[in-house]
């Protein structure tokens, strides 16, 4: 039994004790006093009716007479004249008053009430015994009102008791209810906290679990940072900050074999003309300040991602990798003024040094070829460095066209595919044992007569703001195929946009809760790029539809990834590290140190890690033993 209930069932047992002891005291008390009362009256008035008949004649019609006055006047149940050898000379009797009183009640009460008792003289001699009984009938009427009235008033006094119990039962239960469900949620490994309550048992136990999960909470954000320090370490260059070689490529080649959005963009290759002689002629500081602060006038052109891609490639040659822009040649005039930034930074723009800063701008898209976009990177470089460059910045337009020429085709485009809804793809996501987690369900759009990936169209989906449109054709297409398959599970994509959309959570909760069997067999992924305000709305999302059932994730985590002391409340059921972590992970011990790392943070919230883009058997063989829970990719086989 719970203890509210425990609570209110003391209460309704001492307010019905409190009644029941009250009445009772109530009515003894009542009943020993009207019979003290009465027995008295008996014998007073035996004794004044007796005296008045010594003084009188001993005539038997006289006595009748003053008893029958005596008896109208009074209430009396009966009045009686004996001899002295007991034979009634007069009697007078009543029948009993019984007005509306219960027959229990009366025979519960039962006066005990002694008849009143004297002597009636003939001069010196008796002349017999007069016994006087008074009408106590009219008694039990007037207890009987009285016990009414006495429980009235404790209906009354009750109902105010048990509405102001209320009050504080709830006053208790709300604040308990809170610790319970914080409880709950430790236990799940959602580290929450809650207002402390005013009840000070209560407030006792908030305070150790708040602290608890402050504990927790700064835990997770030490190891973070040691983590992400480590991961400098190892990944990125000690003079400049700028990822390394292998690194950079890696990210490059997850990028062009993936469907996101990143998946399409520019690559900005910029080249230090003569390091070795501008070292001799600069000395090695500024030459490490020009170069540092040429990596950070590129981090400052790509002002849409959380950290900018930025990689040297070797001594002199450096790239930064973007979004895709609208005008690809708008990006040359930027990258000059960048490129001025840094000389200007070291006082290296007007002074007599003939230094150089060539650089080549070129698109990349999805699934195109690594080495011949550096190729082409290498021949616009080439050109760049000729004296024929306008500024030394050389674009080369992308090969593949556009699928429409216009942003009113591609709106209507978009639009029209959306509303025919989207196709989903299926990918496994299985465990160590070859069991299926979930799958991966990545959207297609019907765009000019083919099914396009999202590396396609997501740039413009997310130019028209149409996210949240996509994404909700995109659950109705899963709860769709779940109708065919229940027992499937499938893995859905969110964008920022949509979480951070009211009206989409509103109209999501009202589709998931129409097929909440269905609703549990969906989970939800969402991009690492979290800022504070998405970590905001990716809670609020998790409170609405964990109720359902509904499981969530975070996708493309890469090392960088800091955010998991901030998501420690959150519920989260999985993170999907980003392929750039995973390819090669077998041949290098600096990946496995990183992903070993994410593993053991993740695991001690009860989150799940999956790995992308496995491609080997041998990635996947290092990947489990470096702890991870399940792997995702072209080298996945079921």
């Amino acid at each position: 039994m719970s203890l509210i209930k425990q609570l209110w069932l003391a209460i309704i047992a001492l307010l019905l004790l409190s009644f029941v002891g009250s009445l009772a005291i109530s009515i003894a008390s009542s009943r020993d006093y009207i019979e003290q009362e009465v027995r008295i009256k008996n014998e007073d008035n035996a004794t004044a009716l007796a005296l008045s008949m010594s003084q009188l004649d001993k005539d038997i019609v006289i006595l009748e007479l003053l008893i029958a006055a005596q008896f109208d006047t009074g209430y009396y149940r009966s009045i009686v004249l004996k001899d002295t050898d007991g034979e009634v000379l007069v009697e007078r009797t009543a029948g009993e008053y019984r007005g509306d009183v219960p027959a229990w009640f009366r025979n519960l009460i039962q006066f005990d009430v002694p008849t009143g008792r004297a002597t009636v003289q003939d001069g010196w001699r008796q002349f017999g015994t007069l016994e006087l009984e008074s009408q106590h009938s009219f008694a039990y009427a007037s207890l009987w009102r009285s016990m009414l009235e006495l429980a009235g008033w404790f209906l009354l006094a009750g109902a105010i008791s048990l509405a102001i119990a209320t009050v504080l039962v709830r006053g208790i239960k709300h604040p308990l209810t809170r610790v319970v469900a914080q409880a709950k949620d430790i236990s799940a490994r959602r580290f929450t906290t809650i207002k402390e309550p005013r009840t000070l048992e209560l407030k006792e136990v908030a305070q150790a679990m708040n602290v608890l999960s402050a504990n927790v909470h700064q835990m997770l954000s030490q190891e973070s940072h040691k983590l992400d320090e480590l991961r400098r370490d190892l990944q990125h260059d000690r003079v400049t900050g700028a990822l390394n070689r292998d690194v950079f490529m890696g990210r490059l080649a997850s990028l062009l074999s993936s469907d996101e959005a990143r998946a399409t963009g520019l690559m900005v290759m910029v080249r230090v003309q003569a390091l070795e002689q501008l070292n001799e002629q600069l000395g090695h500081q500024t030459t490490d300040s020009l170069l540092r602060e040429l990596v950070i006038q590129l981090s400052k052109l790509d002002d849409a991602s959380e950290e900018a891609l930025v990689g040297r490639l070797n001594g002199s040659d450096f790239m930064l990798l973007l979004p895709l822009e609208e005008d690809t040649r708008a990006l040359a005039p930027r990258v000059r003024q960048a490129l001025d930034q840094a000389l200007e930074s070291v006082g290296l723009l007007s002074s007599h040094t003939t230094l150089h800063l060539p650089a080549a701008i070129a698109a990349y898209s999805p699934h195109d070829d690594r080495g011949a976009l550096l190729a082409t990177l290498d021949d616009a470089l080439a050109e760049a460095e000729s004296s024929s460059a306008h500024r030394g910045v050389v674009v080369r337009e992308g090969k593949q066209g556009s699928l429409f020429n216009t942003h009113a085709e591609w709106r209507t485009a978009l639009n029209t595919a959306i509303h025919q809804g989207p196709q989903l793809a299926y990918f496994p996501v299985a465990d160590a044992q070859n069991n299926v987690l979930h799958y991966e369900c990545p959207a297609r759009l019907e765009l000019a007569n083919a099914w396009q990936t999202a590396g396609v169209f997501i740039p413009w989906i997310s130019r028209f703001d149409l996210e949240p449109a996509l994404d909700i054709a995109v659950v109705k297409k899963a709860l769709e195929q779940l109708t065919i398959d229940p027992t499937q599970k499938l893995g859905i994509n969110l964008s920022l946009a949509s979480i951070t959309n009211g009206q989409f959570v509103i109209e999501l909760r009202a589709l998931l809760e129409k097929q909440p069997q269905l609703a549990k067999q969906l989970c939800f992924e969402v991009p690492a790029v979290l800022n504070a305000h998405a970590i905001g709305s990716l809670r609020g999302l998790c409170t609405a539809l964990r109720p359902l059932g509904c499981q969530f994730g975070i996708e493309h985590v890469g090392a960088e990834f800091t955010k998991l002391a901030d998501l420690h409340d959150v519920g989260l059921a999985y993170l999907k590290v980003d392929s750039s972590l995973i390819r090669g992970i077998h041949t290098s011990s600096e990946q496995q140190t990183i992903v070993r790392g994410m593993a053991t943070l993740c695991h001690s919230l009860g989150i799940q890690v999956i790995a992308e883009g496995v491609t080997e058997q041998a990635e996947l063989e290092s990947l489990f033993r470096a702890g991870l829970d399940g792997a995702t990719g072209p080298g996945i086989s079921l």
